[in-house]
């Protein structure tokens, strides 16, 4: 039984099962707070599953585009099949459609993830006007061997084996590239420069890194240039090269031949501004026609009236 004593404190009877020490809970020990290592899990997978989505997305763009393709047959005049190696390790794979007393002739150079047949509309106005022509696909591109798009860098060696295919089949004669988009920047990128006599690159990025950021910004907004160095730091693990290896507008500044750059008002996956940069760092001479309302895209085909008259002032001026 409970006894108050004359002191007025209560004391326990260890024999009464209800008020024994026994039956006062224990007090309860302290638990570390869940939530911070719930928010940690929850950030670590978060990067985890945005690295895996950059990757993949890296994988798309770097992967090849390749596919059997017939050879023209609504042409009026000669196509040709030919092949010849280059240093990218690939058996470079075109088209050389001659011209009877050739003024020169005009190799041509598609953009990325596209073949050949893109530049076939130019063949006609250039034809008419006493110029033989090369189309090939790039590697890793159309019928050409190769495992990974790269952008410019290994396509610059394309392009170099493209002008020696046709200074050893046709020596002494002047040569000509025109290059578009990746095709111009491979073309300016050749080391050392192309033994051309003439240079027409339209629609080129003066750097990877503006290139990426310029696409992103169109697809996501303003905020999307923030993504470009998550797609950028793959170069090296995939491709084994560096944003450094992948600038034209430095390339640029050491070509001395005659260049004819081309771009687009409205060209918004490389800005006016970037192509006037590309411009200004060139070494002379050298020449800019910028395309009143014109985007990133077939140049020829959005005013060819206008854009034959220029390429082929051109050509006449440095194939003589």
């Amino acid at each position: 039984m409970n006894v108050l004593p004359a002191d007025g404190v209560r004391w326990l009877r260890m024999d009464n099962p209800v008020n024994s020490v026994s039956a006062v809970p224990p007090p309860a020990q302290a638990r570390r707070p869940r939530r911070p290592r719930k928010m940690i899990v929850g950030l670590l997978a978060g990067l985890g599953l945005g690295l895996g989505l950059d990757w993949e997305a890296g994988s798309l763009l770097t992967a090849p585009h390749q596919g059997r393709m017939e050879r023209p047959s609504n042409l009026e005049y000669t196509v040709e099949s030919v092949a010849f190696p280059s240093a990218s390790g690939a058996l470079v794979q075109g088209w050389l459609i001659p011209a009877p007393d050739a003024r020169g002739t005009v190799i041509l150079m598609h953009g990325v993830r596209a073949d050949r047949r893109t530049l076939l509309n130019r063949v006609p106005f250039l034809h008419a006007a006493g110029y033989a022509a090369l189309l090939f696909d790039f590697q890793a591109h159309g019928e050409t061997s190769g495992k990974q798009i790269t952008f410019g860098y290994l396509e610059s060696l394309d392009a170099t084996a493209a002008v020696a295919f046709i200074r050893q089949k046709h020596p002494g004669e002047k040569i000509a590239v025109l290059g578009i988009s990746m095709g111009g920047a491979a073309a300016l990128l050749a080391q050392p420069p192309l033994a051309a006599n003439a240079l027409i690159v339209e629609s080129v990025y003066p750097t990877l890194e503006q290139a990426v950021a310029d696409r992103l910004i169109v697809r996501f907004g303003p905020w999307g240039k923030y993504g470009a160095p998550l797609l950028t730091w793959q170069l090296k693990p995939r491709l084994g090269i560096g944003l450094e290896d992948l600038r034209p507008i430095r390339a640029a500044e050491r070509i001395t031949t005659h260049k004819f750059f081309l771009a687009g008002s409205a060209d918004r996956l490389t800005t006016l501004p970037e192509s006037q940069a590309l411009y200004d760092a060139a070494a002379g001479p050298k020449q800019l026609w910028v395309v009143p309302g014109a985007r990133h895209e077939d140049l020829h085909e959005y005013a060819p009236v206008e854009y034959e008259r220029q390429v082929l002032a051109f050509l006449a001026e440095n194939l003589k």
